[in-house]
């Protein structure tokens, strides 16, 4: 049973309580975290173009039964060739219809793609909530030895290894 939403629906962080729960997702065909991010700077250029919101955008069938706690500092964690690697701002679902009149959702993403400390996962199909004890802290890269080659800290960062 789908839940109605009133249009739209925007993140109401400043009136919820309740403690923020993220989405996790595969990001599908993406062969690096350079790619999503490549995506997620096409998808948000193409929003603005047509008169949207500044934000990455992805369609779901199917809005969360705990949507508040979703939007109430909820992220979108990116699971790129089976390591947990990114995560982006949930903003917003806005519900429509498809060309064929069924009801969807998209879901509005914070343009900016965080990185975080990478972990491997498991494959799984359409999206799975992730408590905030469980998600990976950000992280920032900047830390690391300056003699490594780019390509390398990304391979070494692929394979969990730093």
């Amino acid at each position: 049973m789908t839940r109605a939403l009133p249009l739209p629906v925007v993140a109401r962080r400043a009136t919820l309580r309740a403690m923020a729960l993220h989405l996790l997702k595969l990001s599908v065909g993406s062969r690096s975290l350079d790619a999503l991010r490549g995506w997620v700077e096409r998808s948000s250029a193409a929003s603005v173009a047509a008169g949207g919101r500044r934000g990455a955008r992805i369609t779901t069938r199917m809005a969360p039964r705990r949507l508040d706690e979703v939007l109430a500092g909820g992220s979108l964690y990116w699971v790129v060739k089976g390591t947990l690697q990114a995560r982006q701002p949930i903003l917003a679902f806005e519900p429509f219809k498809d060309d064929s009149g069924v009801a969807r959702y998209h879901v509005l993403l914070d343009p900016q793609v965080v990185s975080v400390r990478p972990r491997p996962c498991r494959p799984f199909q359409g999206w799975r909530y992730l408590r905030p004890e469980d998600a990976p802290a950000d992280w920032d890269a900047s830390g690391l030895d300056d003699d490594i080659p780019a390509s390398m800290r990304r391979e070494l960062m692929e394979l969990c290894l730093i």
